[in-house]
């Protein structure tokens, strides 16, 4: 069976274990493989890519809610009754 791996490096389980921080700085800021006899398991995403991810995500969000809201008329409002 062929297993799709969606990162430029792997890791064993067991190398992992061994030394974790290596392979993060080996890894340069990129996502790694976790594999588990030979096959993908995890993968381990740096904290700066991961934050990138998330914010990615968010900003689809609210486009997404900007374009459902785009039609909407507005309503005036005077910032001092705020």
């Amino acid at each position: 069976m062929i297993e799709t791996i969606n990162a430029g490096a792997s890791v064993s389980i067991s190398d992992l274990k061994k030394n974790p921080t290596a392979v993060i700085v080996a890894a340069g800021g990129s996502p790694v493989a976790v594999l588990n006899r030979n096959r993908p398991a995890a993968y381990l995403v740096p904290a700066a890519a991961w934050e990138e991810l998330l914010d990615r995500l968010d900003d689809m969000e609210l486009a997404n809610i900007v374009r459902a809201r785009a039609g909407e008329v507005g309503i005036p409002v005077d910032i001092a009754d705020l």
